[in-house]
């Protein structure tokens, strides 16, 4: 038996992969039908506009499909501090800081945050206070990135301008 999400996600894909965008996730609860979608370099005003448009007619079209009240339609850009719920998702994020929340402890926490050093299909492993630690995808209750702001320890004061990638700088106050 197939969930209404995911019957949702074969719903919208096609709409969005031909406005040129990507389906980052697709939430549904009785109030509310969410569809984050993203591309390469952000996603515009416009665009969200347009695909919310798409949507909004074909739930209309399959109502069966929607939640069974009066229910709101969210579309927007799943934002900088991303969740992350697919192996694809966290693949994208290698070398990037996470934050997860795990079901049961994993190196004595549940709330674990770290670099994310791998990701296949069976877990991730993060960096953790020096160590690596691997969790399965199925201990894990909910995941996203952190932004990190400013210059990356590590790897020194990066020059005016110049932000590390995944860490955007505020410009220093005079």
């Amino acid at each position: 038996m197939t969930s209404p999400v995911q019957t949702l996600d074969e719903l919208v894909l096609p709409l969005v992969t031909a406005a040129g965008l990507e389906l980052w996730d697709v939430e549904v609860n009785p109030r509310m039908v969410r569809i984050l979608v993203d591309r390469p370099g952000g996603i515009d005003l416009e665009s969200l506009t347009d695909i919310a448009r798409a949507v909004s007619a074909a739930l209309d079209e399959r109502e069966d499909l929607a939640p069974s009240s009066n229910y709101e339609l969210e579309v927007s850009s799943p934002g900088v501090e991303r969740t992350l719920r697919t192996a694809g998702h966290f693949s994208r994020y290698i070398g990037e800081t996470i934050a997860v929340k795990t079901k049961v402890a994993v190196a004595g926490s549940r709330r674990l945050q770290g670099v994310l050093l791998a990701a296949d299909g069976a877990g991730i492993t993060i960096r953790l206070d020096g160590a690596s630690t691997q969790v399965s995808y199925d201990q894990v209750q909910k995941a996203h990135t952190v932004l990190v702001w400013g210059p990356s320890a590590p790897k020194g004061r990066p020059t005016k301008g110049s932000p590390t990638k995944g860490r955007p700088m505020m410009e220093e106050a005079r």
